[in-house]
């Protein structure tokens, strides 16, 4: 009778027929008083979301002193209550730290007994006692396997207690214990990644002491190393973007090829990550939209033919880099169609009200984004994503001081991230606190690479060497330039800037997101005196932008045209502008004083059209041309006054023999000022070089005739394309700024 009403109440169980399981295993535990029912039918009443019956059930039984696995149920039933004193005073303080090194060894003498199960004696007889002490043994061994894991478990639900009471420090230890307790405990190391609760060297430093030679496979004992190993690839996949992108690009590849996860969710979501991290915005993008993106009946439907249907059914994790990837792509409409879509069918979940803060933040409505990211950060206290976005809104509104409020809040949120820390720096840069900027920006930098303290680390300048072992975030590097570049230390200005176009180069960045630390290092060059150095850098700048690598491109995904900003809202007629103001001004040391004319006219052209904050460099632009214009004039004048002290003789050489200067008043020296002149000499040579090109064409058109032109059709391919709607602006990084809904972490200030 037993045997059939577990096999009725398991089948209730596997059909979600929860009332049924409850009825159903009562009645066993009536009739076998059994602990191991009892845990059973309490783990039902917990699926069932009947905490308090659950707890009542093992209280009455006084399960929870005798059974691992009841002590377990019941801390968890009041963790699900929020009642985390209680649930530590079940769980207890400590951890069994004393079963780190058991753990390995149980597991490990149950391989070696699944390999000896049968023992044959030399002459060829069975011995059977020695048979049955291994079988005992084994399920010993087996049992103890069952109570290491529970053991893990429980470190596992105390670490969340710590972490719901703003204890991350012991937090962090827990899940660090419940790791090496049990390799697969995996909700461990996920809350270690996630919440970014070591720093990325620490993370691959804990993952090597790991010791997953202790999986074992019960049914293929053989299987065992390979098992270990799969296990390992899948972990080092989860480990930060920043340090070791060889080793996170080899076990990416092995995962995809020899395994077949080529389309798995989580590793097309990793590859995103590692290419998001190389400001890659585009292919990121196509990377989320393909895990976001469904063919399958059942999708929800978002009302556009030219919109794929948006697939709910997977990890929320997917949301906060794909709202990341639309915003630096400008995507704007399909931002705000995600936001409805999430809206209507997700309105209970924190990732819904970061899409609508993501969107209002890229229209620049920064009080309504700063209201829903609040709202994200309500629903879900530890979303690193939500305070990212509520803290963008204080820095987007120039609100220094409760940015730095933020920051710091997020530094203490989030310890193993080097984003708190090089935001912290540039807030402190904008106020030119230059002490306290390069002070947070040395601790960012050693996070992030994982390099000692103060010491500098040399990165190749080419890829010749494939990706480095030692990762890191070049901005961290453009940024602690920008501060000796203020403190007037050039030469150590010039080799960070270098050193941070070395490392984006060696990560396969893309070249476009850096041509504002190209241009960085240009200007050190400038300051420097290396006036041919810095123009060649300038005109680097110019000749990547023209490329399409920071200008706007644009694309289409799943049916959706998106361009390219750049990593910081640049305005490519922005960038452009100031790049050309620049050259003016190398063009102004060196004399060259028309070339100067020339470029600085292009920049205030371009800067005048563009609008928008780039607009204001217009002024600077145009007092430097009204400077070079003078310039201009004194030099023409000078040569003007030389020109007719000796006019008589300048009228017997050859127009020919005449330099620029000459031949612009040669005709024109006894009619107005010498501005007239100017403007008269350049009328003439334009009529001049219009007439030598028509000169130059008429002969061409005598020699062939002109045939009657016959109607013809266009095949289909080349018919002309209207252009791109919604091309909006391009960009590259700012000097010492960039916004970014995630690659800035920062916490809501707590008196806001």
């Amino acid at each position: 009778m037993e045997k059939f009403l577990r096999s009725w109440r398991q089948d209730a169980l596997n059909r979600s027929q929860n009332e049924t399981a409850v009825y159903v295993g009562d009645k066993i535990l009536a009739l076998t008083n059994s602990d191991t029912d009892a845990f059973w039918l309490a783990q039902v009443h917990f699926s069932n979301n009947n905490y308090t019956r659950a707890l009542t059930l093992l209280s009455r039984k006084d399960l929870i002193s005798r059974s691992t696995s009841c002590r377990y149920l019941a801390a968890h039933c009041y963790l699900k209550q929020n009642k985390f004193d209680s649930a530590l005073s079940v769980l207890g303080e400590q951890n069994p730290t004393h079963l780190i090194h058991s753990a390995g060894h149980s597991r490990r003498k149950i391989q070696h007994l699944n390999g000896h199960s049968h023992v044959t004696l030399r002459n060829g007889k069975s011995a059977s006692s020695k048979a049955e002490r291994f079988e005992r043994s084994e399920e010993q061994d087996r049992e103890d396997g069952n109570n290491l894991r529970f053991e893990a478990a429980m470190c596992y639900l105390r670490g969340l207690c710590y972490a719901k009471q703003n204890a991350f420090d012991r937090a962090r230890d827990c899940y660090k214990d419940a790791v090496r307790i049990d390799v697969q405990c995996f909700e461990a190391f996920d809350q270690l990644m996630k919440n970014s609760l070591m720093s990325p060297a620490e993370e691959l430093e804990f993952l090597e002491s790991l010791d997953f030679d202790s999986i074992s496979v019960p049914s293929d004992p053989s299987a065992s190393q390979e098992a270990a190993h799969f296990v390992k690839m899948l972990y080092t996949t989860r480990l930060s973007k920043y340090t070791s992108p060889a080793t996170l690009s080899d076990a990416t590849e092995t995962l995809s090829t020899h395994y077949n996860l080529a389309t798995n969710p989580d590793i097309l979501l990793s590859r995103a990550e590692a290419l998001y991290t190389q400001c890659r915005f585009t292919e990121a993008l196509e990377l989320t939209s393909s895990i976001l993106t469904t063919p399958e009946t059942g999708a929800i439907v978002t009302g556009s033919p030219r919109v794929p249907s948006q697939n709910l059914g997977h990890s929320p994790s997917v949301y906060p880099l794909h709202l990341a990837c639309l915003y630096e792509t400008g995507a704007i409409n399909a931002l705000f169609l995600l936001a409805h879509t999430l809206a209507d069918n997700a309105p209970e979940e924190s990732y819904t009200y970061l899409a609508i803060g993501v969107y209002y933040l890229s229209v620049a409505k920064i009080a309504e984004a700063r209201r829903f990211f609040s709202k994200a950060s309500l629903l879900d206290p530890h979303s690193a994503p939500a305070w990212i976005g509520f803290a963008h809104t204080f820095a987007a509104e120039g609100e220094h001081d409760q940015a730095i409020a933020a920051y710091s809040t997020a530094a203490r949120l989030f310890q193993g991230s080097h984003l708190p820390q090089l935001f912290l720096g540039m807030q402190h840069l904008a106020l030119n606190n230059m002490s306290l900027a390069h002070e947070y920006l040395c601790a960012a930098y050693t996070m992030s690479s994982g390099s000692p303290s103060g010491e500098a680390v040399s990165i190749p300048s080419t890829l010749s060497s494939g990706l480095p072992s030692l990762g890191g975030d070049p901005l961290v590097l453009n940024e602690l330039g920008v501060v000796l570049y203020h403190q007037a230390q050039l030469g150590d200005a010039v080799g960070l800037f270098r050193q941070a176009l070395g490392l984006a180069e060696a990560l396969q960045c893309d070249p476009g997101a850096w041509v504002a630390t190209r241009a960085n290092l240009g200007h050190a060059l400038r300051r420097m005196g290396n006036l041919e150095e810095a123009l060649a850098e300038f005109d680097e700048c110019l000749r990547v932008g023209a490329g399409g690598g920071s200008m706007g491109y644009s694309t289409t995904i799943g049916g959706v045209t998106t361009t390219s900003v750049g990593v910081a809202g640049y305005e490519d007629r922005g960038l452009i502008g100031s790049l050309q103001t620049s050259r003016g001004l190398i063009y102004l040391q060196q004399g060259r004083t028309l070339d100067a004319v020339t470029v600085l006219h292009e920049a205030v052209r371009v800067l005048g059209v563009s609008g928008g904050e780039a607009a204001g460099g217009a002024g600077i632009a145009g007092t430097v041309l009204s400077r070079a214009m003078e310039l201009w004039t004194l030099e023409g004048r000078g040569k003007h006054d030389s020109i007719g002290a000796g006019r008589g003789k300048d009228k017997a050489r050859p127009r020919e023999e005449l330099d620029v200067g000459e031949s612009w008043t040669d005709n024109v020296v006894d009619s107005g000022t010498f501005d007239e002149a100017v403007e008269m000499e350049l009328d003439t040579q334009a009529k001049g070089l219009l007439g030598n090109a028509l000169a130059r064409v008429r002969p061409r058109r005598a020699e062939k005739q002109p045939q009657p032109l016959e109607p013809t059709t266009l095949p289909e391919e080349m018919e002309l394309e209207e252009p791109p709607e919604n091309r909006s602006r391009g960009g590259s990084r700012p000097i010492n700024n960039r916004q970014s809904p995630t690659r800035r972490v920062q916490a809501r200030n707590p008196a806001g």
